[in-house]
């Protein structure tokens, strides 16, 4: 009998796993949490909006 035990990180949503086992090969889905997925955040500068995205190719630096 095999056994392998896996750690988990809080990104991951451990309440939607999926796992399924045919031909000798067990899948998991472990999907990623919706706390830790990427968002916008809209900022307000001087009148004008602009959303910051993590994923976003360019980014705008603003001095603080």
């Amino acid at each position: 009998m095999f056994s392998r035990q896996l750690v988990l990180g809080e990104n991951l949503d451990t309440e939607r796993i999926e796992a399924s086992y045919s031909e000798g090969v067990l899948k998991l889905r472990i999907p990623v949490a919706e706390k830790a997925k990427p968002r916008k955040i809209s900022i307000d500068r001087g009148g004008a909006h602009r959303a910051i995205n993590d994923n976003a190719e360019q980014r705008e630096v603003i001095d603080a």
